[in-house]
């Protein structure tokens, strides 16, 4: 899926990653004819490249980047409790990732992308969920869960 350019920086081998609205960093190398990106070894062509799109291929497989930082924890949630907007189409705010996790019974989870993307989750489960994705739950009888929210950690040492 799409997801904006928000900066870069330099690897430890001194290689270019975009950093990426979505928390995940790729790579943006210029080693033609395998990656034509002319722009990637110049800072005004880098800077002319902030807010543009690219392809997050860790998002479309759902993959929750690494060091961050649990924030906040609603639920549980059961079938009686469960609010109503969690079982219609609704999105995690941008700059924040979600963490489905089944504690009992089991339920569907639906991510709306390209293909949509459909599973059933039972008890010790979790399902990431990335920023700005709808998506929605049906509940597969009786179950108990949660959904943690995460996002990048300050770095403070």
């Amino acid at each position: 899926m799409q997801r904006s350019i928000v900066g870069f920086h330099q690897d430890d081998l001194g290689d270019w990653v975009a950093e990426l609205s979505c928390l995940h960093g790729q790579h943006v190398r210029h080693r033609p004819p395998f990656y034509d990106r002319p722009w990637v070894v110049h800072e005004l062509g880098r800077a002319a490249k902030i807010g543009a799109d690219l392809e997050c291929p860790l998002c479309d497989r759902a993959e929750m980047p690494e060091g961050l930082t649990l924030v906040r924890c609603a639920g549980p949630f059961t079938g009686e409790t469960v609010p109503a907007a969690l079982r219609s189409e609704h999105r995690v705010a941008e700059g924040t990732w979600g963490c489905l996790r089944v504690l009992e019974g089991s339920l569907w989870f639906t991510m709306q992308r390209h293909p949509p993307f459909e599973v059933r989750l039972a008890a010790g489960a979790r399902q990431p969920i990335p920023p700005g994705v709808p998506h929605s739950l049906r509940l597969a009888g009786p179950v108990r869960f949660t959904i943690e929210f995460f996002v990048a950690s300050t770095g403070a040492a």
